[in-house]
Parts: C-alpha cells; sequence; structure tokens
C-alpha cells in the first residue's frame, strides 16, 4: 500500500479479479503491510488504513499471510495492532498469543483438512533485535511446523517470503528450501517477496512456484506490475481418503495505474483483456502489457 494508491479508492483495486477470488472455496494472499494506525505511510515503513483490510476480504480473500519482510515496519507493537485488526474485522475470536501459535494454520475445505506453513527470510527490523514471534527461515523450527502439518493434514502447502528482489528466476537458496519443503512433505510450494514473476517447477512431482509477484503496488520497476494468481485443485478419492495436488493453473494479472485503464489502480487478468485495446485510456499500457508478458514468458518458460 504506497502512499500514492492511499489518494484513491481501494475498494476498487481488486475489482477486476474479484469474481476469480471468490470462485475459489478458499482464497489466500500475502498482505505485505501492517495495519498499525496512524500516521499511515508507505515505502518503506508501511501502514496501511484499517479499511484497506475490508476491500481484501470483500473481494474474496479468507486468509492473509503475515510472515514477511514488512510485518515488523512499525515494530512488535504494529505486529500486534495488525493482529488485533484481522481479529476484528474477520471476527476470528483468537488474541494476539493465538495467532502466534497457529503456524501451520489448518483449515477443512471441502472435506480436505489443508495446511498453511508460511515463513520469511527475515524482516526490515533491526536484526539487533528480532520480534522472536515472527515465523522465520529457521531449518529446524519450519522442519517441525512440517512436521505437525503432515501429521494432522491431508495437503501441505508451504509458503516461504524469500528470494532475490526484481530477478525473473530463483536463486540457490530458494532451490535448497524448495528441496528440504518438498522432502518434509510439502504437496505445494508457493512464494512471495521478488515482487516480479519467477520461473516454476517440479520437484519429486510437487509444483513449485518460486514467486507470484505483486497483485496492488505502486512499484515502477521493470516486470512488478505483471504477476501470477496461482490455482491450486486438489483431488479427494472419498472412498480412500487419498489427496493430491493437481498441476496448477497459473493466470497472468496486471495491475493497472491511475489514467491507463481507469481513474484508478485495478488489477486485471490479462487473458480477459487481451484484444480490448481500444477500452485502455491510455492504449500505450496495454502495449506494455502485452510486451511484458511476452518478455517474462520468454524469461520464465511459463505460458
Amino acid at each position: 500500500m504506497h502512499s500514492r494508491q492511499m489518494e484513491y479508492d481501494h475498494s476498487l483495486f481488486l475489482s477486476g479479479i474479484e469474481h476469480g477470488l471468490k470462485s475459489a472455496d478458499l482464497c489466500i494472499a500475502n498482505a505485505e503491510f501492517t495495519l498499525a494506525g496512524r500516521p499511515y505511510t508507505g515505502y518503506p515503513a508501511f501502514s496501511a488504513p484499517d479499511s484497506y483490510l475490508q476491500s481484501i476480504l470483500d473481494a474474496g480473500t479468507d486468509v492473509l499471510l503475515t510472515a514477511n519482510n514488512h510485518i515488523l515496519d512499525k515494530g512488535d507493537r504494529g505486529l500486534e495492532r495488525t493482529l488485533r485488526q484481522y481479529a476484528l474485522f474477520t471476527g476470528s475470536g483468537l488474541d494476539e498469543e493465538q495467532y502466534y501459535r497457529i503456524n501451520p494454520l489448518i483449515l477443512r475445505v471441502g472435506g480436505v483438512k489443508l495446511a498453511l506453513v508460511n515463513f520469511t527470510y527475515g524482516t526490515n527490523a533491526s536484526s539487533a533485535s528480532p520480534y522472536p514471534k515472527v515465523s522465520r527461515m529457521n531449518e529446524a523450527e519450519i522442519r517441525r511446523q512440517m512436521k505437525r502439518a503432515r501429521e494432522n493434514a491431508d495437503v501441505v502447502i508451504a509458503l516461504p517470503h524469500w528470494g532475490d528482489e526484481y530477478v525473473l528466476s530463483h536463486n540457490d537458496s530458494q532451490e535448497a528450501w524448495a528441496h528440504r519443503l518438498v522432502e518434509w512433505g510439502a504437496d505445494a510450494v508457493v512464494g512471495a517477496h521478488p515482487h516480479v514473476v519467477q520461473d516454476t517447477t517440479h520437484i519429486s512431482g510437487v509444483p513449485v512456484i518460486y514467486s507470484l509477484g505483486n497483485a496492488v503496488s505502486n512499484m515502477s520497476a521493470e516486470y512488478t506490475r505483471l504477476e501470477l494468481a496461482a490455482i491450486l485443485r486438489i483431488e479427494h478419492k472419498r472412498v480412500s481418503g487419498s489427496c493430491r495436488v493437481l498441476e496448477p493453473e497459473l493466470r497472468f494479472m496486471w495491475c493497472t495505474l491511475p489514467g491507463k485503464l481507469g481513474d484508478g489502480y485495478r488489477t486485471i487478468f490479462v487473458d480477459e483483456w487481451t484484444g480490448r485495446r481500444p477500452e485502455w485510456k491510455d492504449a500505450s499500457d496495454y502495449d506494455n502489457m502485452i510486451n511484458t508478458l511476452e518478455r517474462v514468458k520468454k524469461a520464465t518458460g511459463i505460458q
């Protein structure tokens, strides 16, 4: 939630993809900002208005991931207020201490017990005083979380915050961690943090999506306006009770800026707007979207 975004109606930010979010049995998003209260601030230390959370929930989001490098932008008090607002807006009834104990998060969705394991490489807070309740990329701790997830769920999805920013390919650390997560029982790995789409792969048959990119932002760096929605379908055989994650469907999205498609920010599915250049207020942005898409596809191998 960059500063300029606060000048526009955030209830419209996700309106172009809302139908896709609401069609999912479970919609998961990385919330890379705090709800630390006033004064509201953008980069580099984010504090978004509380109403922003309501817009995200209204658009169809069910789970918000908070283990990311910006969660301590306003210190431990900012994190704690963020969790209080989540509890208030969602009516979960959880207090702060209960939130800290739910990693892995285990949910029942359509008869399937699904475990989510979310963690981050670190935070932007001072390394001299790291807040101990953030789920970090600690091998022993994440292995324990994966073990609990595997023992208590049918399907385990690992959701790491990792990688090099603005780079279209994964790094060696991501690859090593992906192998560990698969070894520890992940049925799918879906990453975030680089702000751009990265390549994908399979490890022992397990899909690994290294980075989805941004959904909404005001970033100007190359490739940061193109992103992915990862659709994971789970096959559940009711007789045997077995479950498996099918091949993911990856849909490209584009974050339109004010004056490009509409008056404000609006994220859209690229495939739904291909061939509709005359509908753009600024047709050059349509060309930018298509050209960016082709370059990213070529660099990542994603089709």
